[in-house]
């Protein structure tokens, strides 16, 4: 099936934040420049390593000899979801940015379904999911989440945690990511909705996890993560320090991103 692009010029740039992903990361990056290669002749494929621990550096080093669309950028320690997510906007180079996790809970194939929706009055395409493969705990704590930060922060999309998105690289002339932890989701769905950019929601499927494990669903992370929600509520909906200026520059490549090279450069 051939897809007609969003626009008449305009590439494309996927990535996708890895951290301990040697067992999906393989089969993502080849399914993403399968499937790019049918929505546009120009694209680039970038992952962020984010300090793995396992296998994941020497994996991405034998996949760029044989891909030469891809790009790896490398923390050379662990720094968070928010990190990884922030050195992958900033280091995207084409007009529209697609990005999903490593851990091949998504299908990279289905950005298709996102990209027909990316008409020229479209900024972000959010997915959302049909259905949560977690186990039990999982699925519940991600509910009671979603419905209290829609809530606290007047979100009005369907699923605030999906994170398989696609972008217009402009819109972050607009908005300003700050966050290292995987609260940078609810930060960015936040101040798009807040900068009048249009959002439009498609729905995907959700995977069982197949290598790896959660970074996420463990007592100390958790407590982690809600004060860094408190910490985020008061900045954005009680002070909304994101609105005192009227634009933002495009923000600047991480301060350390680690090594970017053609060749090898908490989900939460």
């Amino acid at each position: 099936m051939t897809h007609t692009p969003p626009t008449a010029a305009g590439g494309l740039t996927i990535f996708f934040p890895a951290y301990n992903d040697a067992g999906t990361i393989p089969s993502l990056v080849i399914c993403a420049v399968m499937t790019a290669r049918e929505l546009t002749d120009d694209f680039e494929v970038v992952v962020v390593n984010d300090g793995s621990r396992d296998g994941t550096g020497q994996v991405l080093e034998e996949l760029s000899r044989m891909c030469p669309a891809l790009r790896v950028a490398t923390h050379p320690q662990n720094r968070g979801y928010g990190a990884a997510l922030r050195t992958g906007f900033a280091s995207a180079t084409k007009e529209f940015v697609f990005y999903t996790d490593g851990d091949a809970q998504y299908d990279p194939r289905e950005l298709a379904d996102l990209w027909a929706c990316m008409t020229p009055d479209v900024d972000l395409v959010n997915g959302y999911k049909m259905s949560r493969s977690d186990p039990l705990h999982r699925i519940i704590i991600g509910r009671l989440y979603h419905h209290t930060v829609k809530l606290l922060f007047g979100l009005r999309v369907r699923d605030v945690d999906c994170d398989f998105r696609l972008m217009r690289r402009s819109i972050f002339e607009r908005v300003h990511l700050e966050k290292s932890s995987g609260v940078i989701c609810l930060e960015l769905m936040k101040k798009v909705q807040d900068a009048g950019c249009r959002i439009v929601e498609t729905p995907v499927h959700h995977f069982h996890r197949a290598y790896g494990t959660s970074q996420f669903f463990n007592f100390p992370r958790i407590a982690r993560t809600l004060v860094d929600i408190a910490k985020l509520w008061t900045a954005l909906v009680w002070r909304k320090t994101h609105q005192d200026a009227a634009t933002h520059p495009v923000p600047p490549p991480d301060p350390r991103p680690g090594p970017v090279t053609k060749r090898t450069e908490e989900r939460s």
